[in-house]
């Protein structure tokens, strides 16, 4: 469909799925395996543009339902795109909208022909179709556009005890359809969301106006079940398509489920086209996840987590918070160090990126954990511009691993996320 990017797979592990590859674009290109920074509303929040390249992101996300609501995406086609829009010059991916359909499930109604939703901002109704998300993605112009999709719940929202199991449960009943009276039955949801998620992606192709300059993915469903996978990948990947995505993941299973899953469906998708994970996560899940030959992610963590105070490390020590630096924590008040000693981030080694300091002084974990008790912006700037780093050198790291297979080497650089290497790999000895 079109030839809106171009894929190539560079080198192959010879021990598991993972390969190491490019994709090409109208604004450039990026390296497989590639995470993607997450740009809900057009920024990567606090965060310059030439920072986010500087932290080595060639590719950054997009939110098609928030850039619908704010500023609009007929304004931002009005203004070149989103690429001149938000002054980056590399590739963008946005979703569709689907996930939104899931995570609002609260306010918003879904039928066979699309989403109501209740906006956020002004609390009026706001309709999201196969074809309105087409046509806002063709307007706001990214390189990389997903289809509207009908994303469930992974696991049993009857399942949990808690307040917000309660209010999806009542949602998915009243969304759905499958019945007050007789109960909510997961397998009917599931089953629906596949088959609704194959019809909407025909609606999609056939809306989408941009074939030649914008790829069009699909999105693959079918909860932990994998049959359904299975089932999802056929129908979905039977329709030629630029790339394809695994969604309804990470939205409430368990890590291991993730893995399962991942390793199931990556393998069935094609091999000459991207596979690209949405919403995945945690370093653990993302080396797993390669190992299974995905090739693209795309997670809010690194910037939600700085803006927390959190900032990731390669260790698994207790005394640096299993993987995480908690910098609210007393225990950091005089703590001298950088947020990690090896990093080269622009808050670990602001020097190297020209920036004034005194004499190459990184910016401390004092330093760092006044800011967030004085609720200095820089603090979240500063923890954010870290982990955003942190998973791009976990990428290049990974990229490298594929190549010479050192799995090995690979969990003793990056202890935290050693548990996403399948065991066997350990005993690989490097080419």
């Amino acid at each position: 469909m079109g030839d809106a990017i171009a894929f190539s797979v560079e080198h192959r592990s010879s021990v598991c799925g993972a390969r190491t590859g490019v994709v090409e674009t109208l604004h450039g290109s990026f390296s497989t395996p590639a995470f993607m920074p997450v740009g809900t509303k057009g920024s990567i929040k606090g965060i310059f543009p030439q920072q986010v390249r500087e932290g080595g992101a060639q590719i950054v996300l997009n939110n098609t339902y928030h850039l619908m609501l704010r500023p609009g995406s007929e304004l931002i086609q009005r203004r070149g795109g989103v690429h001149r829009f938000m002054n980056w010059d590399g590739p963008i991916l946005t979703d569709s909208g689907g996930y939104q359909a899931y995570s609002m499930a609260d306010i918003n109604a879904i039928d066979e022909d699309g989403v109501t939703f209740k906006s956020i901002l002004s609390g009026e109704k706001i309709r999201l179709t196969p074809e309105v998300s087409m046509r806002v993605q063709n307007e706001l112009g990214p390189d990389i556009m997903m289809a509207f999709d009908d994303c469930p719940p992974s696991v049993d929202p009857t399942a949990g005890p808690t307040n917000q199991t309660r209010i999806r449960l009542a949602a998915e009943r009243d969304r759905t359809g499958t019945g007050r009276r007789r109960g909510y039955s997961h397998e009917e949801r599931l089953d629906l969301a596949l088959e609704r998620t194959t019809r909407w992606l025909e609606r999609c192709r056939r809306a989408h106006a941009n074939p030649e300059t914008q790829a069009l993915f699909g999105i693959v469903q079918g909860g932990t079940d994998l049959d359904r996978r299975a089932r999802s990948v056929e129908e979905v990947c039977g329709i030629d398509l630029p790339g394809y995505a695994i969604g309804g993941v990470a939205v409430g299973e368990s890590g291991e489920d993730i893995k399962r899953v991942v390793r199931h469906t990556a393998r069935m998708m094609p091999d000459d086209k991207p596979r690209y994970l949405m919403g995945v996560g945690y370093p653990r899940d993302l080396v797993a996840s390669v190992c299974a030959g995905v090739d693209m992610f795309d997670c809010v963590l690194p910037t939600r987590n700085g803006r927390n105070a959190n900032a990731f490390v390669r260790c698994l020590d207790e005394s640096e918070g299993r993987g995480q630096i908690r910098l609210r924590n007393a225990r950091f008040a005089e703590d001298d160090r950088p947020l990690e000693a090896d990093c080269d981030c622009q808050a670990c080694d602001p020097a190297r990126y020209g920036w004034p300091t005194v004499d190459g002084a990184p910016f401390t974990r004092a330093y760092i954990r006044h800011l967030f008790l004085a609720e200095e912006m820089l603090g979240p700037v500063l923890v954010s511009l870290h982990n955003l780093r942190f998973y791009q050198r976990l990428m290049i790291d990974v990229r490298a691993t594929i190549a010479n297979d050192d799995w090995l080497g690979l969990a003793r650089r990056w202890p935290v996320a050693a548990d996403g290497i399948p065991p066997e790999l350990l005993a690989v000895r490097p080419a």
